[in-house]
């Protein structure tokens, strides 16, 4: 059942943003999948629509009214698809052009963090062009002696790897350097990671994720079948709010709006530890957000007509 004042007919023509050529294109694709169906079973009347296949003026010439973005990664997660959609005065959900292109990036989500104190692993950034497999062991021992490697400007953890020895690691570099110019190296946090999902403003109850993967990779995420996930995360009350507030501070430091998701990880000692920020995570009704959503009482349906909602008002 729709959310009290709205109806389908207050949304118009709804076009979800689906597919698109980012390296999390199946992701998106049952993503934006899951969301269509779910507004077409609340009598919305919406379409999917691949950016990778049709021109986004497409959006204009059929009269789409507002875009439920369900892009994952570059062109859909990092701003590009948002000013796209402004420069056609064509609402959308979730975050702007800065805060999405600030989440999307890896490297300044850091320095943003670093820079308000908020609480980040220790960390170096590598380029592409200036790199030296010679550094490998002073980072390692800078580091702590095991460290993670990131891609800049890539979700899904795709490219991720976990490193401790020298050699290991030039690979791990090499390999991130072929999905981004730009490599975050990380500091391992020996612990359980977390997810705080925020919408409207809201932080949804925490999810914790355990896997016996190295770290919740890519395939503990979407094809194995040992991952657990625990909501609510157990952890006492006074910290799940602690986790709360981080969540949503560091989520607006970013200049997050509307909704998204965001990780964290938590040490031996009890500290939690920002991983980043997700302007547009996954949908599927197995995903992290509506899980969180159930746990808080809301139904798959009610997440996706409250997150559309957010187009009801300017952008």
């Amino acid at each position: 059942m729709l959310l009290g004042k709205y109806s389908p007919e207050s949304f118009g023509k709804v076009a979800v943003l689906l597919g698109g050529e980012s390296a999390e294109r199946e992701v998106s694709l049952a993503s934006g999948s899951a969301v269509l169906k779910t507004l077409h079973d609340a009598g919305i009347d919406a379409h999917g629509f691949d950016p990778a296949h049709r021109s986004i003026h497409e959006l204009i010439s059929e009269s789409f009214d507002r875009a439920f973005i369900m892009l994952h990664g570059r062109g859909g997660e990092d701003g590009v698809i948002q000013g796209a959609l402004q420069q056609l005065k064509i609402r959308y959900t979730g975050t702007g052009v800065l805060g999405s292109a600030l989440a999307m990036d890896k490297v300044l989500s850091k320095l943003v963090w670093s820079a308000r104190n908020m609480p980040t692993a220790d960390y170096r950034v590598l380029e592409k062009a200036t790199f030296n497999a010679d550094e490998c062991a002073l980072i390692l021992a800078d580091l702590g002696g095991t460290v993670m490697v990131k891609p800049s400007r890539e979700g899904s953890s795709i490219g991720m790897a976990k490193a401790n020895e020298p050699k290991v690691l030039q690979k791990a570099i090499e390999t991130a350097f072929t999905f981004d110019d730009d490599v975050l190296v990380e500091a391992y946090i020996d612990g359980p990671e977390y997810t705080v999902a925020i919408v409207n403003g809201k932080a949804l109850p925490s999810i914790r994720m355990t896997s016996p993967h190295d770290f919740y990779d890519y395939d503990a995420k979407y094809g194995s079948n040992t991952t657990e996930y625990f909501c609510p995360s157990g952890l006492p009350a006074a910290q799940e709010q602690e986790l709360s507030r981080l969540a949503l501070t560091a989520f607006e430091m970013l200049s997050g709006a509307g909704w998204g998701r965001v990780d964290l990880m938590r040490d031996k000692h009890g500290k939690f530890y920002l991983l980043e920020s997700n302007t547009a995570p996954g949908m599927t009704e197995t995903s992290l957000v509506p899980k969180a959503a159930k746990q808080a009482g809301m139904s798959f349906q009610d997440l996706v007509v409250r997150i559309l909602s957010q187009t009801l008002s300017e952008n």
